[in-house]
């Protein structure tokens, strides 16, 4: 934003904290947005310091708490700031992170960014999956920092379509034959 001076948070990036990076290698600094940091109260010592922040960028926003997610509501509402936020909205589980509910519930405007990812079958991917080991898991910790480009003993991350995602079936699954177990979520009559 031309001559805007902007304030940028996130939270667990792959680049490491106080970090906000891309999957094309950029990094720039942030400021790192744990669970005990205020963010309301930091941007207004910024302020009171003689800091010029114009606007607020969140990348990770779903690993905020639903507190710091209304701390970022009031910053909009108190101090006429525009905050734009940036994250996901569910869990490898399917399941809503608390900052991504929150952000949803309170946010002025929730855009899908015009990107859309794309399954290893072609269709639109929904749905967030978890590897270890290059096995899609279902259970676990909500929160395991890792990334797309993983190697094959580590924690890694792979966009489905609900359909797969369901089956089980990662791209690698696909490529070796192999389904899940558990192939559909539906007991047998």
């Amino acid at each position: 934003m031309r001559g805007l001076q902007g304030l940028i948070f996130t939270r667990d990036d792959r680049a490491g904290e106080g970090k906000l990076s891309s999957r094309l290698g950029l990094v720039t600094e942030a400021v790192e947005a744990g669970p005990g940091l205020e963010l309301y109260g930091y941007v207004v010592e910024q302020l009171s310091r003689g800091g010029r922040v114009d606007y607020v960028i969140v990348d990770e926003a779903q690993f905020l708490l639903a507190e710091q997610i209304d701390q970022l509501a009031r910053i909009v509402d108190d101090l006429n700031l525009d905050v734009f936020a940036f994250g996901i909205t569910t869990d490898f589980r399917t399941k809503l992170f608390p900052g991504s509910q929150r952000l949803i519930e309170l946010a002025d405007r929730v855009e899908i960014l015009q990107v859309e990812a794309m399954c290893w079958c072609g269709a639109r991917a929904t749905h967030n999956a978890r590897t270890v080991g290059g096995e899609m898991v279902v259970e676990g910790e909500q929160v395991v920092v890792g990334d797309v480009a993983q190697s094959a003993a580590e924690v890694g991350y792979e966009v489905l379509c609900r359909r797969h995602h369901l089956r089980r079936m990662t791209s690698s699954a696909s490529r070796a034959g192999t389904l899940s177990p558990d192939v559909l979520p539906v007991s047998s009559v």
